[in-house]
């Protein structure tokens, strides 16, 4: 008795790496599985699920298999064995995982299916896709199950805040817009009116020093970052002198692509 306790357990333990994507994976057509029935050599097979989602099972005819996880699938093969097999001990290993996929969409980057045949998260599929540092990733979001998940990516990927990582599910789907702009236009009264490709970090006096720095007519403390955000424009203002006789940091912010800084003249 101790002996049969002991073998079912282990057979339970054998089960536990299906639970890869953060719940019980769900079996689906093409998966591969492996079947045994404890004593039972006969029912013992390996079998792959058809494109109807049904397996053939010596003894019972077509099971439905997609749709169900391996401990559901064991559950149920082992009530209809009963009348083949006094106390049918069934396992279900997936040997091969072809169903559980992610849809990859967007024009920041190449449209592609990857399979996950692992445990895959949010960071390890952004790492796999060669476009995303020229992706607009503050716009970018994951789909599960029709609905945005609440997650940034740009934080996630660019500033390395992986508590905003998470384990990616079966079908899931991860929109990813183009950058369009990432340039930096700097304009008015600087010594090198230009526009400046975009670095992350990037602060408006290093724009401004790369864009030659302020004329002698520029008014330091008269600088304005225009910024547009979804259908709305918006202007933050920026007085140098402060930061540059009082040290006042925050008068540095970091700009984003898109952005244009302007430096009005001073009226004498």
């Amino acid at each position: 008795m101790r002996m049969r306790y002991w073998l079912l357990l282990l057979l339970v333990l054998c089960s536990f790496p299906l639970s890869v994507f953060g719940g019980d994976y769900v079996i689906g057509e093409g998966d591969a599985l492996d079947i045994a029935v404890w004593g039972v050599k006969e029912l013992n097979f390996p079998v792959r699920v058809r494109p109807d989602g049904k397996i053939t099972v010596p003894g019972l005819g077509e099971v439905v298999a997609s749709g169900s996880t391996p401990s559901q699938l064991q559950t149920h093969l082992a009530g209809r064995l009963k009348e083949l097999v006094k106390n049918p001990i069934v396992t279900v290993t997936v040997r091969e995982i072809t169903n559980s996929k992610v849809y990859i969409f967007g024009s920041g980057v190449k449209a592609n299916v990857y399979d996950l045949s692992r445990r895959t998260t949010l960071l390890q599929l952004l790492c796999m896709l060669p476009e995303v540092k020229t992706a607009d990733l503050r716009n970018a979001y994951l789909l599960r199950d029709g609905k945005k998940l609440k997650v940034d990516l740009h934080r996630l990927f660019i500033q390395g805040d992986t508590t905003q990582d998470l384990v990616i599910e079966t079908n899931d789907s991860l929109f990813v817009p183009l950058l369009t702009d990432r340039s930096v236009y700097v304009l008015g009264a600087v010594n090198m009116p230009k526009s400046i490709e975009y670095r992350e970090g990037m602060k408006v006096m290093e724009a401004i020093l790369e864009a030659g720095g302020f004329t002698k007519f520029a008014d330091q403390n008269d600088v304005v970052v225009r910024r547009k955000e979804g259908e709305q424009s918006r202007s933050l203002e920026v007085k140098a002198k402060k930061l540059f006789k009082e040290g006042d940091l925050s008068q540095n912010i970091d700009l984003k692509a898109g952005d244009y800084v302007l430096v009005k003249e001073a009226f004498f």
